[in-house]
């Protein structure tokens, strides 16, 4: 805030220079996730500064969480089901166990996955 500056005031001031003011109602928690840490802001006041093709969001909160995170930590589960698993197991023609560790490394994709067992089956 400006000293001396209602926050009525400076509402319309920034709305002449054409920026629109939105305060976002009923936020739970802003997380942010950076390399080496996730930052949870919990029950954050989140102001929205609209100014065009330019947003620029303001938190404000008593409460921050940091937890640090291991490089190339994901925190994406993959779900295979069985039927995938089977699919590429056929189509590979390798065992299901091989299948499944081949759609992890594909994150799911089956086409990938098959196309991996494929290249390790020629090596």
């Amino acid at each position: 805030m400006i000293p001396g500056l209602s926050p009525r005031d400076l509402k319309k001031m920034l709305k002449r220079m054409g920026i629109n003011v939105v305060e976002i109602d009923n936020v739970e928690k802003v997380i942010i996730v950076t390399r080496d840490k996730e930052i949870t802001i919990i029950e954050p006041q989140v102001m929205l500064f609209d100014a065009g093709k330019q947003k620029i969001y303001q938190i404000v909160a008593e409460e921050v969480e940091e937890e640090k995170r291991a490089l190339g930590e994901e925190k994406e589960e993959i779900e295979i089901s069985e039927e995938d698993v089977l699919f590429v197991a056929e189509q590979a023609g390798v065992s299901p166990d091989e299948a499944r560790e081949a759609l992890i490394k594909a994150k799911g994709d089956l086409a990938e996955a098959i196309l991996l067992l494929k290249e390790e089956k020629k090596n």
